[in-house]
């Protein structure tokens, strides 16, 4: 199975993706990689590394993280992020993976590969650790403005990912608000748990910011502003307690000898919050099965982010959105909303 790796994105880019690919290569021997990139660069990189399973896709351009995504769609038709979706479309590659301009990718993917019928606006679906195992929250960061329908249709992609990738059976869905009363909430949350009350998911109710990681409910649901504003505060949060708990171990003799005897335990809680862990975010609801990984991603996370395509495209995850909104939308469910 063929993966489409936009080798130029990324901070650390292009070292940390091809070392990320010739790992994956190696831990999954049913994985091939396009390197979508410059092949000037990637190749003296590639040089006594070789691998049959890995094959430079040359593309001229490359999207910078600050461009703005509509003009780099415009004016950059060569880029490694357009290069690497229209082997997607052309159907040498199953899914893409890009840790560069996410704006760019969302942008990119819609316009070469397209929504899913059913689907107004998709959403990035991001994979976090809670008390009793794993949640996902969608939307992470796609879409900033959005109306009761898009969180609908939201809520039915999370539904499939956490049924498919987590499996979770008939997994509980959470509205996030700022009470867990039906009245709390502004218009959109008001008029989305409406919705989500009529729908066939397992709907349990609006839940609170406290109750993030309590595990209560396998799907957050809420706008792509909220959304991202609780991704980045989790990693800022995980990433300080873990510096500042480094921090007091040093000060005391006793807690270094407690470290010691709590590293095996203190090690499994490292990689279980850990990012990099949980390779990337999937964007759901195009045609095509797209990854997109933190900006930041070193080889472990590019390593991880294919892993997680891979999995996308053995689950047939797009086609199983596909049937559920379908099924939803002959309830006239999707459609209960007005456009105001």
């Amino acid at each position: 199975m063929w993966v489409a790796l936009d080798a130029m994105g990324g901070d650390f880019a292009p070292q940390a993706t091809i070392e990320g690919a010739l790992w994956a290569v190696k831990e999954f021997s049913e994985l091939g990689v396009y390197l979508v990139g410059k092949p000037e660069v990637l190749t003296p990189l590639l040089k006594k590394k070789s691998h049959k399973r890995l094959k430079i896709v040359p593309a001229s351009q490359i999207v910078g993280m600050d461009e703005s995504p509509i003009e780099a769609l415009r004016n950059k038709p060569d880029s490694s992020i357009r290069k690497a979706f229209e082997l997607v479309k052309e159907q040498e590659a199953k899914a893409v993976v890009s840790a560069g301009n996410s704006g760019a990718v969302l942008v990119t993917a819609l316009f070469v590969l397209g929504r899913l019928k059913g689907v107004s606006r998709p959403a990035i679906a991001t994979v976090l650790p809670t008390i009793k195992g794993y949640a996902v929250l969608i939307d992470s960061g796609a879409n900033v403005d959005c109306k009761p329908r898009h969180l609908l249709q939201f809520a039915y992609m999370g539904n499939v990912f956490a049924e498919r990738i987590l499996g979770y059976k008939s997994p509980r869905i959470g509205l996030l608000s700022i009470g867990e009363e039906s009245g709390k909430g502004n218009t959109l949350v008001k008029q989305t748990h409406d919705l989500l009350k009529k729908s066939r998911l397992n709907y349990a109710g609006n839940i609170e910011g406290r109750d993030f990681f309590r595990g209560d409910v396998e799907v957050i649901v809420c706008d792509g502003f909220v959304g991202n504003v609780c991704l980045k505060l989790s990693e800022g949060l995980a990433e300080t307690l873990m510096t500042m708990m480094a921090k007091e171990i040093k000060k005391h003799k006793l807690a270094v000898l407690g470290f010691t005897l709590a590293r095996p335990a203190l090690k499994k809680f490292k990689k279980f919050i850990d990012w990099r862990e949980r390779g990337g975010a999937p964007l759901l609801g195009v045609n095509g099965e797209v990854i997109i990984t933190h900006g930041r991603s070193d080889a472990k996370a590019i390593k991880n982010a294919l892993r997680t395509a891979l999995g996308f495209v053995k689950q047939n995850i797009t086609d199983k959105i596909k049937e559920a909104l379908e099924a939803e939308s002959q309830s006239k469910n999707l459609e209960q909303v007005s456009e105001k």
